[in-house]
């Protein structure tokens, strides 16, 4: 029973480590004190992981070269709760300002989705092929709701997975077809997809074009057929991103230079 036991806590760690990149340690630290003073795991890890969440870990990160995205802001907000209590909203300060400053000068709400966590360039932070320096996030579309008024909500609660004009998409259907299996996975992650909401391309085109004129703006990444019927076909840092990697016909990706 015992290793049983034992057994349960490292796969825990293990997938609390891969998921928020601190959660493990924390876990373990609530082990430690529980085992001292006899407390209970499931009161003392909420609150542990919450005051990490809080207050611990965004002044360290900082050491780190990254700052922690706001959560209660205007103009810059994720998409939903989960980003920020899983530590997945890190980056470098020269990409959060970028973000405020596009939000403001555009005058519109930056959504955003999965960026970095708080430590160590190269640490993984799955299952994203390239996140993991600081320099690269997720943005979420514009979308309107059933009375054709803008909205800031999600095609999905993830904010992935909700595929736009997905018969129109030849890229995906072609690197599928080649073996890239993982190309359309994304749609196993929606959560619940939403019929309330309709892709807004003006406004994601505007935030798009707002986006690739930042000077340090390198590369931003979208289905080819969205560049096309966007007509953003004039601007080079809008790229491919590849058969290796998932669609974008459901977010942006945008990395710094």
């Amino acid at each position: 029973m015992r290793l049983l036991k034992l057994f349960g806590h490292i796969l825990f760690i293990i997938l609390l480590t891969a998921a928020t990149q601190v959660g493990g340690i924390i876990w373990l630290l609530t082990l430690i004190i529980c085992k001292k003073f006899e407390c209970k795991k499931r009161f003392v890890f909420p609150v542990l992981y919450l005051a990490f969440n809080l207050l611990i870990i965004p002044p360290i990160a900082k050491f780190f070269g990254r700052e922690k995205l706001p959560i209660f802001n205007e103009y810059v907000k994720p998409a939903n709760w989960f980003y920020p209590l899983a530590f997945r909203n890190y980056v470098k300060p020269e990409l959060n300002t970028l973000l405020n400053n596009v939000s403001k000068e555009s005058n519109t709400t930056i959504k955003y989705l999965d960026a970095n966590f708080p430590f160590f360039d190269g640490f993984p932070l799955l299952p994203h092929l390239s996140h993991n320096d600081g320099k690269k996030i997720d943005l979420s579309f514009k979308y309107l709701d059933s009375n054709g008024e803008s909205t800031e909500q999600n095609s999905s609660f993830s904010g992935y997975g909700a595929y736009i004009n997905s018969n129109k998409n030849y890229t995906a259907s072609r690197c599928i077809t080649k073996g890239y299996w993982q190309y359309d996975f994304s749609k196993y992650l929606s959560f619940g997809i939403s019929d309330d909401v309709v892709f807004d391309s003006k406004r994601t085109k505007q935030l798009i074009k707002a986006l690739v004129k930042q000077v340090n703006t390198q590369k931003l990444f979208i289905e080819p057929h969205l560049k096309e019927s966007m007509g953003l076909t004039n601007y080079s840092k809008i790229r491919f991103h590849g058969c290796q990697a998932v669609r974008h016909d459901d977010h942006i990706h945008l990395q710094i230079e």
